[in-house]
């Protein structure tokens, strides 16, 4: 049976690419302009109950929700002057200054914070915006490519408009340090982050150990995976660990981080996923924010630098199984699309919208192999954060 369409508001606006850390840095703004072109060619932008909308970049007020004001100013002199500012993690080598800095970050802020508000006032509606998910950023300092923390801002946003628990699940291959941080010691915030082992990978943090404040201890919960880990293993973890915790904790929205970095052909990191497996988590995702919160569901996009090949079929699978009509994973992509991909990128295309591979695991609860590496990680991680929901081991 073909499923229903849902409400769905996908925010995009043309400006977010401005979000332009200059030639050869990683964080190309072609992922962005690709992906939305693909939704096009699939025509996912004119399916019943999807609305494309452009909202206003996110103001002061609106930024202090999360942000110190000084940094906010630091960001607008830095973007004018072009002149580094350690201090406040500008124009280092990750996060270089450039003229657009400011509004872009702020445009890119504002998208993920009217995705909240829609989400929030709707009926059980979902958002999108894969533009977004700069989950590093700190209260007063640009991180990993992050100048504001959109995902952190819609969260705080959700508070302030009444919502008294709120989800947030970080599947980016590096650790949701900036969003946790904000949220390290408010018990209406549960944040789920499944990351490559801080040993291995940037920020260093993310240990299963680190679960929250003393007011909302639990309420952090981390899942660092040993570098390798291919599609068994990661969906073994996710299984293992959110749906039990979403469960427990009944939010009333769903905000999720997709970041595409786990992607085995991603330059920046030591995960080995394939499309087909970031597909399936997406559609675990979107049940468990129909089975909990009531359908309300933000998606945000995240790190991904595998610009072509990976991260537009990702995210535009994400954003079919936010419409309620999802891509089956065998079907080709638009002929026009791989010709853009090509006279843009000068790679060629990939051919269909999978990697071919099975997306399966073995439930963790079904046997525990204590000399795998996983199945320790996935054993601390329950052992430290289980018992403060009430959840058996």
């Amino acid at each position: 049976m073909t499923p229903a369409p849902h409400q769905l508001d996908l925010f995009w606006d043309d400006a977010s690419t401005r979000y332009d850390f200059g030639p050869g840095h990683p964080m190309d703004p072609v992922r962005l302009s690709l992906t939305m072109s693909l939704v096009r060619a699939f025509g996912l932008d004119r399916l019943p109950g999807v609305t494309v909308r452009a909202a206003p970049p996110a103001g002061d007020s609106t930024l202090a929700l999360v942000h110190d004001p000084d940094y906010v100013a630091a960001v607008r002199r830095a973007a004018a002057s072009g002149r580094p500012d350690p201090a406040h993690g500008l124009g280092t080598e990750d996060n270089p200054a450039f003229a657009a800095m400011h509004e872009a970050s702020a445009l890119i802020a504002g998208q993920s914070v009217a995705g909240a508000e829609a989400v929030w006032t709707g009926d059980g509606g979902r958002a999108v915006n894969f533009a977004g998910g700069l989950h590093h950023a700190m209260s007063g300092s640009a991180s990993g490519f992050c100048v504001y923390n959109d995902a952190a801002l819609a969260v705080a946003r959700l508070l302030e408009l009444g919502a008294e628990r709120v989800a947030y699940v970080d599947v980016d291959v590096h650790h949701g340090d900036g969003v946790e941080r904000a949220f390290w010691d408010d018990p209406r915030v549960l944040t789920v982050s499944l990351h490559e082992h801080p040993r291995t990978l940037f920020p260093q943090t993310g240990w299963s150990e680190e679960t929250g404040g003393p007011s909302a201890e639990g309420g952090a919960v981390n899942l660092p995976l040993p570098a390798g880990t291919g599609d068994a293993g990661w969906l073994r973890a996710f299984h293992a660990v959110v749906p039990q915790l979403l469960a427990a904790f009944r939010p009333q929205v769903l905000v999720s981080q997709h970041g595409a970095d786990t992607h085995l052909e991603d330059p920046l990191a030591h995960l080995a996923v394939s499309l087909d497996a970031q597909r399936a988590v997406a559609v675990a995702l979107a049940a468990l924010a129909d089975e909990h919160a009531e359908g309300r569901w933000l998606a945000l996009g995240g790190g991904g630098y595998a610009v072509a090949d990976v991260v537009p079929r990702t995210w535009t699978h994400l954003v079919a199984i936010a419409a309620g009509r999802p891509i089956a994973p065998e079907t080709a992509v638009p002929e026009e699309w791989r010709a853009e991909v090509l006279r843009r990128t000068r790679q060629q295309g990939p051919l269909r919208m999978t990697d071919g591979m099975p997306a399966e695991w073995k439930d963790f609860d079904a046997g525990y192999d204590p000399a795998d590496r996983l199945d320790q990680a996935v054993l601390a991680t329950r052992r430290a954060v289980f018992p403060h929901h009430g959840l058996m081991l």
